[in-house]
């Protein structure tokens, strides 16, 4: 989306320690962006709402587990502890909404691609550039969901010949 004709995801990051995100429940009466730093900043905002929608929400998660990996490359740690703390901030990071499929779903990717990773140093490579990777796919449905939804609403919109179109979302509306 544009805000004062600058464009903008939900969520992104340039680094490993810092994610950012539009704080949805301000939306559309106030533009907030959100930094996000610690696991806890993390779940706070799946918990609290301040992500909204499916495939965001599994961002945001992936993106938790990013920062989470962040954390314990400071520390020494060897490969299976590693991997113990990891699963534990996955859990911790599952428990905010628990029904969330999405949100399951990345910390379980996350996992799985670092599973097999050893050093440290490129575990976090490895699970910032699955994050990104996440970011891109969820925006790319939402603009599929888009480009299906255009010839629906524009469909409607004639029968209506021009009168206004309601549309309610749930979830994500692309």
């Amino acid at each position: 989306m544009k805000v004062n004709n600058q464009p903008y995801r939900t969520i992104w990051s340039h680094d490993p320690s810092t994610v950012y995100i539009i704080d949805q429940r301000q939306l559309p009466h106030r533009f907030v962006i959100e930094t996000l730093t610690t696991l806890d900043d993390v779940a706070h905002a799946i918990k609290e709402m301040l992500v909204r929608g499916a495939g965001l929400i599994g961002v945001t998660a992936s993106f938790g587990m990013v920062l989470a990996t962040h954390a314990l490359t400071r520390e020494s740690l060897p490969h299976a502890t590693f991997m113990q703390r990891l699963a534990r901030a996955g859990d911790l990071l599952k428990a905010t909404r628990p029904t969330a499929v999405n949100l399951e779903y990345a910390v379980n990717r996350q996992l799985h691609a670092l599973a097999h990773v050893e050093d440290a140093q490129a575990k976090l490579a490895c699970a910032f550039e699955l994050a990104q990777q996440m970011a891109d796919e969820d925006a790319e449905m939402c603009r599929a969901i888009g480009q299906h939804g255009v010839s629906l609403i524009r469909a409607i919109s004639e029968r209506k010949q021009g009168e206004t179109v309601n549309i309610l979302t749930h979830c994500n509306a692309g």
